[in-house]
């Protein structure tokens, strides 16, 4: 059991603290520099789940951070492996909230996906994250707590990291890049900056101050159609942010920073993945250097949208290539564990059934 699961409103955790300000509690509880560095090798190098299994601490030092400095927030109650090899974990808060993060393993790289909030506040339509609304926003140590939690699992550290599992990054964006100088610090989970994605609906402020920001990490939108009309009914947000703001944000974004936009496209059987949707997609992306993720919908229970079949799929993503956008066609991971954002949390909250294995 990991030192971290039922801590008081205001806790600190190991996981959410910088390297930095490790080094110096240890020096405010009178323990030379070393500890400091033992500990954080245990934790980010060595994905050590308590104080206790940190052999070279002594015995009443190893007590003492329990109780004062718990390593994460974070308590695993179930995971859920596929036939892929990809794996869904949920865990619980200290305030009974449930969170998921998914471990994506693929030749030669290892990606976590991990989530900012507890629900979503922007309700698209076919996501099953916002069903139920947001929550609340994740601190900075329940995020990196996702990332660790992830490497215990895998037993390695992770190549990749995206944001994009529940919730919207920048609406908790402080939180968000709090985590990401600890994730990304060659003394914590060591993540480069490249190698870390920040997922957004189309938030525009956000994008703006992104282009501002020094950090490299990488940026990717989640598009679903290239027209209002049709965004406006699958994304809510689309209609304080619509198409025009949101890609001359991005425009600015990539004239400030240089680098490329990822843009995710969920394909959604009879919605937006016609030979019209594609020719409007063209239309919409010419000039930005980009490329387009192609995501075959994982059903949710209780909406209405399917899957395009692998025929439609394919060629879409033709039509696409043809035009001279860069595209790829995501291969199905994790569709019969839940793998989309928010389903495996929606069965436990509303009572499903949910088998830990």
């Amino acid at each position: 059991m990991p030192d971290s699961t039922v801590a008081a409103a205001g806790t600190q955790y190991l996981c959410g603290l910088s390297p930095e300000a490790v080094d110096a509690h240890f020096r405010a509880i009178g323990e030379p520099q070393f500890r400091a560095a033992q500990v954080l090798d245990w934790f980010w190098v060595k994905h050590a789940s308590s104080y206790d299994r940190m052999s070279n601490l002594p015995k009443p030092l190893r007590q003492r951070l329990a109780a004062e400095l718990p390593l994460s927030p974070l308590a695993l109650v179930d995971t859920r492996r596929s036939a892929d090899a990809t794996t869904k974990l949920l865990s619980r808060l200290p305030d009974g909230s449930l969170v998921e993060s998914v471990l994506i393993c693929a030749p030669r790289r290892l990606t976590g996906c991990i989530s900012s909030q507890v629900g979503c506040a922007l309700r698209c339509a076919f996501c099953a994250s916002g069903l139920e609304g947001l929550l609340r926003n994740l601190t900075a140590a329940e995020i990196t707590g996702q990332v660790q939690l992830l490497e215990q699992v895998a037993g390695d550290r992770l190549g990749n990291l995206v944001f994009m599992g529940m919730g919207e990054p920048l609406h908790n964006l402080d939180a968000a890049l709090a985590a990401i100088d600890i994730l990304n610090h060659p003394r914590g989970a060591a993540i480069g900056a490249r190698k870390i994605t920040l997922s957004t609906s189309g938030l525009v402020p956000g994008i703006a101050r992104l282009a501002r920001d020094t950090r490299q990490v990488r940026l990717s939108v989640s598009l679903h159609a290239a027209t209002d009309e049709v965004r406006d009914r699958l994304m809510p947000v689309n209609r304080r942010y619509p198409l025009a703001a949101l890609i001359a944000a991005c425009r600015r974004y990539q004239e400030a920073t240089g680098r490329m936009i990822t843009f995710e496209y969920v394909l959604l059987d009879d919605v937006n993945c016609s030979a019209a949707a594609a020719a409007a997609l063209v239309r919409l992306l010419r000039g930005l250097r980009c490329k387009l993720n192609l995501i075959p919908y994982n059903s949710v229970a209780g909406l209405p949208y399917r899957r395009p079949a692998l025929a439609r799929q394919r060629s879409f993503l033709q039509s696409l290539l043809r035009s001279g956008i860069p595209a790829t066609l995501r291969r199905e991971k994790g569709h019969e564990i839940s793998a989309a954002c928010g389903q495996l949390r929606l069965q436990k909250t509303r009572g499903g059934e949910s088998t830990c294995r």
